[in-house]
């Protein structure tokens, strides 16, 4: 098993997949994770000191387009633990969840076995390092996968502990409560703030909420998250804007972080007004197409188009523009948002 302290991404599956595994592969935003959302003792015996970034992905080639993986390995003189985060980052949930975490976990041992000397495995003291499974998930519906593994296994509750059994770790970004991750006031609470919606007027809302927390992060933390929106945002913008949200992040700098909200804002307006355009544009479309299905002729509806037009022009209402032309009232009120 190869370890080192630098990012493996290569394989940027989903959008959110690269800007998670780039934040997490960062071991201070891993820490922060681990001690931020897991309220167990063991938590805090770990030190970032101790972590070391395990340079591998364990995602089995079936689901290798639709997932990636974060690991992790704490080696200490009392402990050698392996901390594996799945980051299951689609909308459905899969429920052999559980099944699928076994097989990670599996090769995840068999390669520690045989990267191990013979004669250390034959030793009466040799012990494999303990896994501890987690999965973050940010998708809309419910998490309703088992959490515990025995509950896939038919007629478990006969054998009792005598069949195989784990649980893992749920980091389930839709479910913690708005004013809970505020609280916190930390970088990887204000990205589970901010990934939990991507409508740009609360996402813009949200950033204005979360100023005094960006500029009291250090710069590093700053840039992670600057990094994080930046993988989010682009794949849901046109390509034309794509160079301009390249700029506004590069450029962000937490002494002016209200100016790079505004930025961005702006930016985001530009997407939507343009996907409106293209919307009306599609609407009227679909009224000539409807208008020639009912046996109006197409000269007769581009010359109703054209006094629509031009009695909004002269500010007459919809509703009278509609009984002179015989045009359906969404298409007027489309052409007035138009023509505005």
């Amino acid at each position: 098993m190869t370890e080192s302290g630098q990012p493996n991404l290569k394989h940027p599956h989903h959008p959110h997949d690269k800007g998670y595994k780039q934040l997490l592969s960062n071991k201070k935003i891993f820490l922060e994770l681990i001690k931020t959302f897991v309220q167990e003792d063991w938590v805090n015996e770990i030190e970032e000191d101790g972590l070391l970034l395990v340079d591998k992905s364990f995602v089995l080639e079936d689901f290798s387009e639709k997932e990636a993986d974060v690991v992790y390995r704490l080696r200490t003189k009392e402990k050698d633990v392996i901390f594996y985060v799945l980051l299951e980052l689609q909308s459905t949930v899969d429920f052999l969840m559980p099944f699928r975490l076994l097989q990670y976990m599996v090769q995840i041992w068999r390669e520690t076995y045989n990267n191990t000397q013979k004669e250390e495995r034959d030793r009466k003291d040799f012990r494999l390092p303990a896994i501890v499974p987690a999965v973050l998930y940010n998708g809309k519906n419910n998490w309703m996968a088992k959490m515990n593994f025995r509950e896939m296994l038919s007629d478990y509750q006969i054998f009792g502990g005598r069949v195989l059994d784990f649980n893992y770790i749920l980091f389930d970004v839709n479910r913690y409560k708005d004013e809970q991750l505020y609280e916190m006031a930390n970088l990887i609470a204000s990205v589970f703030v901010l990934d939990q919606t991507m409508n740009h007027k609360e996402l813009i809302r949200r950033l204005r909420k979360l100023i005094m927390v960006l500029r009291k992060l250090t710069q590093d933390e700053f840039r992670q998250i600057m990094i994080w929106l930046k993988n989010v945002i682009k794949p849901r913008m046109p390509v034309h804007l794509h160079k301009e949200v390249d700029r506004i992040m590069e450029e962000a700098n937490q002494l002016e972080v209200e100016f790079m909200i505004m930025n961005l804002e702006v930016t985001l307006d530009e997407m939507q007004q343009q996907a409106k355009k293209e919307g009306i544009k599609e609407g009227i479309k679909e009224g000539i197409k409807e208008g020639i299905k009912e046996g109006i002729k197409e000269g007769e509806l581009k010359k109703a188009l054209e006094t629509a037009r031009a009695a909004l022009k002269e500010g007459i209402s919809v509703d009278v523009i509609c009984k002179i032309t015989a045009l359906d009232k969404e298409i007027v009120q489309k052409i007035k948002n138009e023509l505005h």
